[in-house]
C-alpha cells in the first residue's frame, strides 16, 4: 500500500507502472460512459431560415424560427430572441463563430423550456460576437451588427444581436450571455435594460460556454419590468444539470419587488470604476442614479477595490485559456 500524501515526486516516478494510476482507468471508464442528460424538447416548431439582407436591416438576426410555448403563463403574449450561444433545438448555431457553422443542437437549454413554459414565443437567433469574445460588435462571422439608433455606430458586445433586437422592437426580451460586461454593455450602448444575474442564479445548461466560473446567462428588454419578469422565469434550480448552482435557490417574485421599500439597503459606488478618461456624462448619470437610490432610503458608499483595475488582464488570460480548451482540448 502507497502513501501518495507522503510521496515526493521522485518516489512516485519509482513506482515504475504507476499501477495507482493504473487501477483508477475503470473507474474513469465508468464515469465516461455514463449516460449525458438529455434535456427535453417539448415544443413543437416551424424551423425558419436566415433572413436575407433587406430582412435583417442592422444584422441582428441570425436565424428566424417560430416556436410557441404554453397557452398560458407570466410571458404570454411575449416574443423572444435567443442569443446563438444558447441551444434550440433544430436551429442552426453558430456561436459567432465559423467554428460551428452547420451545428444543429438536438436539445432545448434549460432556459429555452423555461421560457416556452411560461407562454413565451421565440422568434430566432440573434447574432453574438465570435465566440462571444468581443465588447464591441464587429467580429461575427455574419458581419458586423449596427447600432439602430445610429448605424455608424457598434452595439456593443458580445450580446450584440440580442441588444438591437429589443431597441428596434423586433423583440420584446432575449436572453443573453455575460462573462465580463456582454449583456450589460450592449444594453447600455443600445439604451436597453440588460441584467446579469446573481452566479449561478439562472442555469446555464444547454449553453456553450468560456469559463465555467464566469459564465452567465441572463434577461434583456425594453424596461425594468420585463427584464424583472423573464428573470422570474428563467431562475432557479436546474436539477442539478448545471452544477454550479445551490441547491436552496429561493426565487422571489421580483416584479413585485420592484416597488418595494429600499429603505436601509447599502449600495457600493465603487470608485475605480469611475476612470477620468470616460465619457463625463456617462460617470454624471451613474453617481445621479446612486443619488436618487439615497434619496429612496438606501446607504450610499464609496468603496474601493484597487484590483478593479488589474481585473480586465486576469479576466482575458482566464477566459481565453478556458475558451480554446472547450475546441482545442487543454492548453495545460
Amino acid at each position: 500500500m502507497y502513501n501518495v500524501l507522503t510521496m515526493s515526486i521522485r518516489q512516485f516516478k519509482t513506482l515504475g507502472d504507476f499501477s495507482l494510476v493504473q487501477n483508477l482507468r475503470p473507474f474513469n471508464e465508468t464515469i465516461y460512459n455514463l449516460p449525458e442528460p438529455k434535456l427535453p424538447v417539448k415544443y413543437a416548431r416551424k424551423i425558419g431560415n436566415k433572413p436575407a439582407a433587406e430582412e435583417n436591416t442592422f444584422n441582428a438576426w441570425y436565424w428566424r424560427c417560430d416556436i410557441s410555448g404554453a397557452p398560458n403563463g407570466k410571458l404570454h403574449g411575449k416574443t423572444i430572441a435567443m442569443k446563438d450561444n444558447i441551444s434550440v433545438a433544430g436551429i442552426p448555431m453558430m456561436n459567432g463563430s465559423q467554428l460551428l457553422e452547420g451545428y444543429i443542437p438536438d436539445i432545448d437549454a434549460s432556459v429555452v423550456t423555461r421560457v416556452l413554459d411560461e407562454g413565451g414565443r421565440i422568434l430566432g437567433k440573434a447574432v453574438c460576437e465570435n465566440l462571444c469574445f468581443n465588447d464591441g460588435s464587429f467580429t461575427a462571422a455574419n458581419g458586423l451588427v449596427r447600432n439602430p439608433w445610429d448605424p455608424s455606430r457598434m452595439s456593443g458586445g458580445s450580446s450584440s444581436g440580442c441588444a438591437v433586437l429589443i431597441a428596434n422592437k423586433d423583440v420584446d426580451m432575449a436572453i443573453g450571455g455575460d462573462q465580463g460586461g456582454s449583456i450589460r454593455m450592449p444594453a447600455a450602448t443600445c439604451g436597453i435594460v440588460g441584467l446579469k444575474p446573481t452566479f449561478g442564479l439562472v442555469p446555464y445548461t444547454g449553453i456553450i460556454g468560456a469559463e465555467p466560473t464566469i459564465d452567465h446567462t441572463g434577461p434583456m428588454a425594453q424596461t425594468v419590468h420585463d427584464t424583472a419578469l423573464l428573470l422570474e422565469a428563467i431562475a432557479g434550480y436546474d436539477d442539478g444539470l448545471d452544477h454550479r448552482q445551490p441547491r436552496d435557490l429561493k426565487i422571489p417574485s421580483y416584479t413585485k419587488e420592484l416597488t418595494g421599500d429600499i429603505k436601509g439597503q447599502r449600495v457600493g459606488l465603487l470608485k475605480e470604476g469611475f476612470d477620468p478618461s470616460f465619457e463625463t456624462d456617462v460617470n454624471d448619470l451613474v453617481r445621479k442614479s446612486a443619488e436618487r437610490l439615497s434619496e429612496k432610503g438606501a446607504v450610499v458608499q464609496e468603496v474601493s477595490i484597487p484590483w478593479h483595475l488589474d481585473g480586465n488582464h486576469l479576466l482575458f488570460g482566464i477566459t481565453v485559456s478556458n475558451s480554446t480548451a472547450v475546441f482545442e482540448g487543454p492548453c495545460i
